[in-house]
């Protein structure tokens, strides 16, 4: 008679047999995985307690990327479910228009750096760049809280020079009106600016004819008129006069997108980031200025904004300067 094998050796070869390599894989993966967390963890230690400056850089550096990954995914969702749908960018919701809008504008800021990286060993020359001129050639995901508020104000600083320039073509075009009450609103208007006042919605209003034909309209504007304008909207004024005109047109009829696509949402469903970013992106300083007059002044602008048309848009454009510059709370 054949011996019977015994229990121990039949319940040892019975676990052998349901380890099988798919299990021994993930066990793998999943040491592998805790293993470089804990080695991960002591060089953020390590690095906290021998550079603390170096440590804080990369923090921030490491935060931004993953930042900026996730926007990138986001974008790419909108932008495929936009493909699926057979969605227009004005049809999108105010979240995801903005999103959009400001992915573009980093992207457009972070292929410099790209660029000047292709050649060999020139990224040791980008990372010392980027150490020495943050505001220029990082995005805002790489900048510290206190360099968020800084830049933003320099940024403010640079928008605020064009603003007597705008103003000045503004004084020069009235006797170019040859509607006389256009002409008197007008007058009145630029008084009231020069004297420190915040303008009614009614006083920018009643110049949209000036806005939509000679000599303010869009497309009869001079060419300093749209360098002051582009400097404005933090764009280059250093283009032939075709596509500063381009770009500003471009830009404009964006944020006039955006205001219909906020209007429908409401004021009321934005943050009080949102609202800051809002404010700052149409020509306001909102840093310093305190959230309940932010969302004020917003359904100040929007008012005026979703009554224009596109032929008026030249009156938006210059609304970034008429009506931020005497605002409540605003850093003269």
């Amino acid at each position: 008679m054949t011996p019977r094998p015994s229990m121990d050796f039949i319940s040892f070869r019975s676990s052998k047999l349901h380890l099988s390599p798919k299990a021994d894989s993930k066990n793998l993966i999943s040491y592998l995985v805790t293993k470089t967390k804990v080695i991960n963890e002591k060089y953020h230690r390590f690095l906290g307690r021998h550079f603390p400056r170096f440590y804080i850089l990369y923090t921030i550096f490491m935060k931004g990327l993953q930042m900026l990954w996730a926007d990138a995914k986001k974008a790419r969702r909108i932008k495929t479910n936009m493909w699926k749908h057979n969605i227009k960018f004005h049809q999108l919701s105010y979240r995801e228009m903005e999103h959009l809008r400001q992915f573009r504008q980093d992207v457009t800021k972070c292929l410099f750096l790209g660029i000047i990286s292709i050649p060999p060993f020139a990224n040791y020359l980008v990372f010392l760049l980027m150490y020495l001129f943050p505001r220029q050639l990082l995005i805002r995901h790489f900048w510290t809280s206190k360099q968020q508020i800084d830049f933003l104000d320099i940024y403010h600083a640079l928008r605020k020079q064009s603003h007597p320039e705008i103003l000045s073509s503004l004084e020069r075009a009235i006797p170019l009106i040859s509607d006389a009450g256009l002409r008197w609103h007008l007058t009145e208007l630029y008084a009231k600016i020069q004297h420190g006042i915040h303008p009614a919605i009614t006083d920018i209003m009643a110049l949209r004819e000036c806005f939509s034909n000679h000599p303010l309209g869009m497309n009869q504007l001079q060419a300093l008129q749209m360098k002051a304008l582009s400097r404005a909207m933090l764009l280059t004024p250093y283009l032939p006069p075709f596509f500063l005109r381009h770009r500003l047109k471009t830009h404009i009829t964006v944020i006039h997108q955006l205001d219909k696509a906020l209007t429908r949402l409401g004021i009321g469903h934005l943050t009080a980031q949102e609202v800051k970013s809002a404010c700052y992106l149409r020509g306001l300083n909102s840093t310093h200025i305190a959230e309940d007059r932010c969302r004020t002044w917003l359904g100040e602008w929007l008012q005026i904004s979703c009554s224009l048309k596109e032929a008026e848009l030249s009156l938006l454009l210059h609304n970034m300067v008429l009506l931020s510059i005497n605002y409540i709370g605003t850093r003269h």
